[in-house]
């Protein structure tokens, strides 16, 4: 049972049709369609800075010319390594309309893993911030980039001469130098929305080594529709010349944020797919504004919440614990919230409670989703009078088939049935927004997606008799920090470098505001600290892979087979 989405309406997006129309278009035709429709209305606004929709359709408009008369265009791969800034809309957009294909990097990366994602995905050009270009300078002569465009922080032009010094000053260019001179009107490139890769999005393994997840404009814009669709009440539409449009039949009463209205501060790193998707792309269709926040800064976080009266607040449940502890949090009037969103951890009940008193007239909606899904392949529905069940994610969105098996399954296809309602198994999702693959890995591919396209994601989960899901664990003990997957296997891979450990094992603390902190079980022979074990780690990692503790033990348990027993771990803390 649960393979497929439940029919009672309560179940349901109110007055939306089980299966979506989606246009085959290019990512692109989103931008086309909100700059015609939304005009002058601000997309985003950054440090005090609008960017309105005609702006970025013309700014990406001249990005993608500027990559394309720099000889960067179809098949060509373009690596992001941006925080949250206006110049990242625009060169997102700028170069899935010259043809190329984007790629994100964490502008945290240290230089080894930075390497490792340009050499592999091939990137022939990377978009920088002046601020975080260091790493990339370090590593540059590893990789196949022939361009490097540069954003300034503090506006003005950039130095390229003195940054780094002058690891750019050959194949470097300001970003505003990308479209000076270059037309408004987007180029005319031929994309096949099937086969083109729009993303190629790079996800941890248990290895330790990022895999890049290739997602086609296709699947991107299917995605964007199933959760633009989904949260609105919406259909999709096409405009007179072709741009992708929303048409909002659910009622005003059942979803009261309409089109064109909407206002949302965002923290969610676009260079993450929960970001790119659902905070990039479905605000762009949705015709709202967002506020763009590079780091979390509470009390900025918050003012700007009030000033520009957000219609909706999404994230993590960290973000909201975050949020919630800051000492003004209850006297801030954010009266205008209607629609919280959360994703990537659980939701506690005391949290839920807590955002349920304060925003008395906003929805709470978790969903699920992970980068091989492009983001999301569930979600609680979001209208009103919807039933919304604590501690699920959800319910599969449109077009969409979850499952539950047996862990141990040989295989997962269409022959294969679902556990019964309440059985723990292996999640399984079947849908248009499964990846083609990973870049490169034919047998880690075959490995997770079966021949009829079910995609075995690797977290336990139950189904209930509503077709509910609840993620109960994680097959391959991947944890969850602030809203950030962290991968064991990688900090133990580094832990065992250290000349004083002969054991080592690392599981996720639960902890009530960051979800789990990374917690390593360490077999030492003497000689090292804990404070000292944690800075040697720390070091080669981005912060929210960071250890937080270190155990001292006699012994790593293990089973009869020798596989590390962390459900054991997990219990002593």
């Amino acid at each position: 049972m649960g393979a497929t989405s439940p029919v009672d309406p309560a179940h349901w997006p109110a007055g939306l049709p089980r299966s979506l129309d989606y246009p085959d278009v290019p990512v692109g035709t989103i931008l086309a369609g909100a700059a015609r429709r939304w005009g002058d209305r601000t997309a985003f606004h950054y440090a005090g800075q609008d960017l309105s929709y005609t702006e970025l359709a013309a700014q990406a408009a001249r990005f993608a010319h500027g990559l394309r008369a720099r000889g960067v265009g179809h098949g060509d791969v373009v690596a992001l390594h941006l925080p949250n800034i206006l110049q990242f809309p625009i060169a997102y957009y700028g170069t899935l309309l010259a043809g190329a294909t984007f790629s994100p990097c964490n502008p945290l990366l240290p230089p080894d893993d930075l390497a490792f994602q340009l050499d592999d995905c091939g990137a022939v050009a990377v978009v920088t911030l002046d601020f975080v270009a260091a790493p990339l300078a370090q590593v540059l002569e590893r990789t196949k980039v022939r361009t490097v465009i540069v954003a300034p922080l503090l506006g003005g032009p950039v130095d390229l001469a003195g940054l780094c010094e002058g690891a750019f000053a050959e194949c470097g260019v300001d970003f505003a130098a990308v479209g000076e001179g270059q037309p408004d009107d987007f180029p005319q490139v031929d994309i096949d929305p099937g086969v083109d890769l729009a993303h190629i999005a790079y996800t941890g393994g248990t290895t330790g080594r990022s895999k890049g997840v290739m997602i086609t404009h296709r699947k991107v814009v299917t995605n964007t529709l199933h959760y633009a669709c989904w949260n609105g009440g919406s259909v999709p539409a096409r405009d007179e010349e072709g741009g992708l449009v929303l048409d909002q039949v659910g009622s005003e009463e059942e979803y009261p944020v309409r089109l064109g209205t909407g206002t949302i501060v965002n923290v969610a790193p676009w260079f993450h797919a929960m970001g790119t998707i659902g905070y990039l792309n479905v605000p762009v269709l949705q015709g709202a504004t967002v506020v763009a926040h590079p780091r979390l800064d509470v009390p900025a976080f918050l003012a700007d919440m009030e000033k520009f009266r957000a219609t909706t607040l999404g994230g993590a449940p960290a973000l909201f614990s975050a949020l919630m502890a800051d000492p003004s949090f209850e006297s801030r009037d954010l009266s205008a919230v209607r629609v919280i969103s959360s994703g990537a951890a659980p939701l506690a009940v005391e949290m839920l409670g807590r955002l349920q008193d304060k925003f008395p007239d906003a929805v709470v909606v978790e969903a699920y989703g992970l980068s091989e899904v492009t983001m999301g392949a569930t979600a609680n529905p979001s209208h009103r009078s919807g039933e919304r069940k604590l501690g699920t994610v959800g319910v599969p969105v449109f077009d969409t088939q979850v499952k539950v098996v047996p862990a141990d399954a040989e295989r997962v296809d269409d022959a294969t049935p679902g556990l019964p309602a309440g059985q723990e198994g292996e999640v399984c999702i079947k849908g248009p927004q499964v990846m083609v693959g990973y870049l490169n890995r034919p047998e880690e591919t075959a490995a997770v997606l079966g021949e009829d396209g079910w995609l075995r994601t690797g977290d336990i989960g139950i189904i209930d008799e509503d077709g509910y899901l609840s993620i109960v664990d994680r097959k391959k003990d991947m944890l969850i920090y602030n809203g950030y997957n962290v991968y064991p296997r990688e900090l133990e891979e580094i832990l065992f470098t250290h000349p004083a450990v002969t054991g080592a094992a690392v599981v996720g603390r639960p902890d009530p505001q960051a979800g789990e902190l990374p917690t390593a079980f360490v077999v030492s022979s003497g000689g090292v600290t804990e404070d000292e074990l944690m800075a040697y780690v720390n070091e080669k990692v981005v912060p929210y892979k960071k250890l937080r503790g270190v155990v001292f033990v006699d012994e790593i348990p293990v089973s009869a087979a020798g596989k590390v027993l962390k459900r054991e771990l997990r219990d002593r803390l």
